[in-house]
């Protein structure tokens, strides 16, 4: 019996997805001109490209943008919030980025008098802390010539208190052979203004410092609204 040839009809073409456009045109405002015109909805989108491949990921950044409020607000976001919009692999993706900007923000400070640097410190620390939803309490360790030596988070705590042991930051301080210190903490509220607490616990601080011939340059209060300085405001 002869067999029938039947001819195989060809394979439709796969659609290419709509988004695809969008994302090398995106790309390539980028390369021609950086982030100085992007939106912080944009700057999202670049990010979560990689970790999104096959999705148009425009709603879910501005979605992002509406929630938290701009660009740094979601990368320095909680992993427990932002899981309400991302998956594990999208969610890495930004805090590789809050990372990586908060080290090449410390290695401004790395080898330099902390006190004539003070702007980039200040940078630093409202970069690490100012979005934290829990209040921390930081101290940064210096040498002799007031060069940072450690920059260590000695507490953490709730939304508006972290425990605070003077004897513990003394007792690392000598263990780090440290000449000084600059104190730091965050107000979750966002208002940086210390409080009586601050100022008992800063008080105590300075006084064990004292006995052991350790300088305490200053507490600096981070808050969204901005900074506090004690020296500045004549409580040290």
């Amino acid at each position: 019996m002869k067999r029938e040839q039947v001819s195989e009809a060809p394979l439709p073409e796969l659609a290419t997805p709509h988004y695809a456009g969008h994302r090398e045109r995106l790309r390539a405002r980028f390369r021609e001109t950086g982030t100085a015109a992007l939106s912080d909805y944009e700057l999202l989108e670049l990010l979560l490209f990689a970790a999104i491949p096959r999705r148009d990921v425009k709603p879910l950044a501005k979605s992002l943008i509406a929630k938290f409020g701009s660009f740094a607000d979601v990368i320095a976001a909680s992993p427990e919030r932002l899981a309400e919009f991302l998956a594990d692999g999208a969610i890495a993706q930004l805090k590789i980025v809050e990372a990586a900007a908060l080290r090449l923000s410390r290695t401004r400070l790395i080898g330099k008098p902390a006190l004539s640097s003070w702007s980039a410190l200040l940078d630093y620390c409202s970069a690490a802390m100012a979005r934290s939803e829990t209040e921390e309490f930081r101290v940064l360790f210096l040498d002799r010539k007031n060069v940072l030596i450690a920059d260590e988070v000695e507490s953490e705590g709730t939304v508006d208190h972290a425990p605070v042991y003077p004897r513990e930051i003394v007792k690392r301080a000598l263990t780090l052979n440290a000449s000084a210190l600059i104190l730091v903490h965050n107000h979750p509220s966002g208002d940086p203004t210390p409080s009586r607490a601050d100022i008992e616990m800063t008080r105590e601080i300075v006084e064990a410092a004292r006995a052991l011939r350790i300088t305490v340059h200053d507490h600096i209060v981070i808050g969204r609204g901005g900074t506090a300085s004690f020296k500045a405001l004549g409580l040290l």
